[in-house]
């Protein structure tokens, strides 16, 4: 019976929407190419939007990540690692290790220098 229900909803609510999303497009004219085109003050762009985004902070954006990552997992270590003892510590011990080889590629590399 739930499931009927269910079910139920759910084919009403996508008739709604469905509805919704239909009724307006019905009745209105079709825009032109300048009334579909993005707003740029009348001009087209002269370089793709990715273009304007050195690749110098690509690595930085990967470090960051990866610090991110670590405190993510840091937060539950730190409930647990009382009643885990001696092993939770060496994984985490672990986990910062190959951290630390990924942050110390990245200074080889020179990430970490802004030209």
């Amino acid at each position: 019976m739930a499931l009927l229900t269910l079910s139920f909803i759910l084919l009403v609510t996508l008739g709604l929407g469905l509805l919704l999303q239909w009724l307006p497009a019905r009745g209105s004219l079709k825009p032109t190419y300048p009334q579909r085109a993005p707003f740029l003050g009348g001009g087209s762009p002269d370089t793709h939007a990715w273009n304007r985004y050195h690749i110098r902070y690509y690595p930085m954006t990967l470090l960051l990540i990866a610090f991110e990552m670590e405190m993510m997992f840091m937060y539950p270590w730190a409930v647990v690692f009382i009643e885990k003892g001696t092993m939770a510590v060496m994984e985490m011990g672990m986990f910062l290790a190959i951290l630390s080889v990924g942050i110390v590629y990245a200074w080889r590399e020179g990430v970490f220098r802004w030209q």
